[in-house]
């Protein structure tokens, strides 16, 4: 007896109290958009970027110029 055939499988999109999911979320992209609203209003993007320019010259900067190839030999073209 299949226990957990009302869950979707790994390549079907999730469905959730009517919303479209997986591909296209609505739910996911209220949430991004929601959380950068919320970091537009805490007022510190000026202060951040001043730290990840800083983060650039300094010690790590060799570390973060290494992810950084990292994640675009990943990334979709």
């Amino acid at each position: 007896m299949d226990t957990q055939k009302n869950e979707p499988k790994a390549n079907e999109p999730a469905q959730g109290k009517g919303k479209v999911e997986g591909e296209g979320s609505y739910t996911a992209t209220a949430d991004y958009n929601k959380r950068q609203a919320d970091y537009l209003k805490k007022g510190t993007v000026d202060e951040d970027a001043r730290e990840a320019s800083r983060a650039l010259e300094s010690d790590e900067a060799g570390a973060l110029e290494e992810a950084e190839k990292k994640g675009k030999a990943r990334a979709k073209t």
